[in-house]
């Protein structure tokens, strides 16, 4: 026994046991995953991704790729149980994926998408903070990948993609960016996204889905140009029906859009097969779009959403179409009901949550032939809102935000009909009564002018009419109107 226990320690000696290589293999199987999830089917997604795990232990794409699966759910649905039980996940897949070669592109690049997508998470759990340092460390990786791998499609995707954003953060959110230490440039960052998403380049091709989300979205509201994003969309065929993250996506852009017609058409018409992920925003779009629409059901939907959402971004607004709904069909118990919950329920992270609490708050209701000719015209039916504001004239109302409002109503329909000199008149005077006030029809107003002069090539007025909405101080929704502000300035100087 003593011989042959010093054998084997000489063969041990002699013939090491090699550890086995990590590798991050995109493999057909792991494309078919990342396809599979990039539509939405986590359970067909998790059950390639177990396969390849057990078929191929060393392959480190399959944690990289679970990832999503994580974020999809946490960011939509914003449930915190399901986030209690799946944040330490982060840490242990990055320590995973920070085992294999370093030699691989996708060494620093995993571990920075996961970072980002933490970070879009964090936000929604209203841990900003550490959000910010998550998107300076993803920043940072992005960048040494870069350098090392030049050619690599995914990474100019991703650093694209943020440079495009921090082009525009406005005034309320610029410590970000000062902590960050990192300048924006729509421009080149609109390049890169467009190269990503256009390019035939193998890796490319399998990043394709995700380049073309991020474009589409900054297409609208970076540079502004929905009809362009129309034309990405039927160019490269983007399949609503199957993809249900297409679907939502295309469903959310008519919604910023006034075209509640096809965002209703886009979520009725997609596939409901089983596989996809639980999505409760979808409620909530669904109930805007119809509540733009005046559909009888529009409740229903937002009744789904703020009975089965468990988190808090979007609430109050929600709660406030809610309100709405009943208002307007003279069902004020309901309404009064639902008005004050929006005084508990949610946060106030966005500007229309915010500025849902402060309608709460202020126990106004708004007129009703204002608020129809508004969600009519938000939804696209501008004929229809434009004969309710006809029945109207400024004289009738008593209250300055009311004749604001007409005004700045009547704008917002001429323009979407294209009839830009009468939408500048009714601007003009909204800006000029306004410009003091706490409403934001007067920004507002003046940076839809600023959109016009630019369409009309006039970079001067254009970036009169942006400058003068950033200087606007005090007023509803200033983060969000100052960022596109910015973005238009951005625009006209080159940047």
């Amino acid at each position: 026994m003593r011989t042959v226990f010093l054998l084997g320690v000489l063969f041990a000696l002699m013939f090491p046991a090699v550890a086995r290589q990590k590798v991050y293999d995109f493999n057909p199987r792991c494309q078919q995953a990342y396809d599979a999830i990039m539509q939405l089917k986590v359970n067909a997604g998790t059950a390639l991704l177990e396969a390849e795990k057990k078929e191929h232990p060393d392959n480190l794409i399959p944690y990289f790729l679970e990832n999503y699966i994580d974020f999809f759910n946490l960011f939509f649905n914003e449930d915190p149980a399901v986030y209690s039980k799946r944040k330490d996940l982060r840490d242990q897949r990055l320590d995973i994926l920070a085992s294999g070669p370093e030699n691989s592109p996708y060494y620093l690049y995993t571990q920075a998408v996961i970072r980002f997508q933490w970070a879009m998470i964090r936000i929604k759990f209203s841990e900003k903070w550490d959000a910010v340092w998550e998107i300076r460390k993803a920043f940072v990786q992005f960048k040494d990948n870069q350098r090392k791998f030049p050619q690599f499609q995914p990474n100019t995707m991703m650093i694209g993609a943020l440079q495009a954003v921090f082009g525009t953060i406005p005034e309320g959110y610029r410590w970000i960016s000062n902590i960050l230490g990192m300048k924006g440039n729509i421009r080149e960052g609109m390049r890169q996204v467009q190269q990503a998403a256009e390019s035939n380049n193998d890796v490319a091709l399998i990043f394709r889905p995700e380049a073309s989300y991020y474009f589409c979205y900054l297409k609208l509201f970076i540079e502004n140009k929905p009809d362009d994003v129309w034309i990405f969309i039927h160019k490269h065929q983007l399949d609503t029906k199957n993809n249900y993250l297409f679907a939502l996506m295309v469903a959310n852009i008519a919604m910023n859009n006034q075209k509640a017609a096809l965002g209703i058409k886009t979520l009725s018409e997609r596939s409901e097969s089983g596989g996809y992920l639980d999505i409760k925003y979808n409620n909530y779009l669904w109930g805007v779009l119809k509540l733009d629409r005046q559909d009888d059901d529009a409740n229903v939907y937002l009744q789904r959403f703020t009975d089965n959402f468990r988190g808090r971004f979007y609430l109050k607004e929600c709660l406030q179409r809610l309100s709405w709904y009943y208002y307007l069909h003279g069902n004020m118990d309901a309404a009064n009901r639902y008005r004050a919950q929006i005084l508990t329920r949610g946060n106030t992270e966005t500007d229309a949550d915010k500025q849902a609490l402060k309608d709460a708050k202020s126990g106004k209701w708004p007129d009703p032939v204002l608020l129809k000719a508004r969600l009519l015209s938000d939804g696209g039916f501008f004929n229809e809102a434009l004969k309710m504001l006809q029945t109207r004239k400024a004289a009738d109302y008593g209250r300055m935000e009311d004749k604001l409002e007409y005004a700045y109503r009547l704008g917002r329909i001429y323009d979407a009909m294209g009839m830009d000199d009468s939408a500048i008149a009714m601007y003009d005077v909204t800006v000029k009564s306004g410009a003091n006030r706490p409403e934001y029809f007067a920004a507002r107003a003046s940076l839809q002018m600023g959109y016009i002069y630019e369409k009309r090539k006039d970079k001067v007025k254009a970036q009169q009419c942006y400058q003068a909405c950033l200087d606007m101080k005090g007023h509803d929704y200033k983060n969000s109107l100052d960022q596109r502000a910015k973005a238009g300035i951005q625009r006209l100087n080159g940047g």
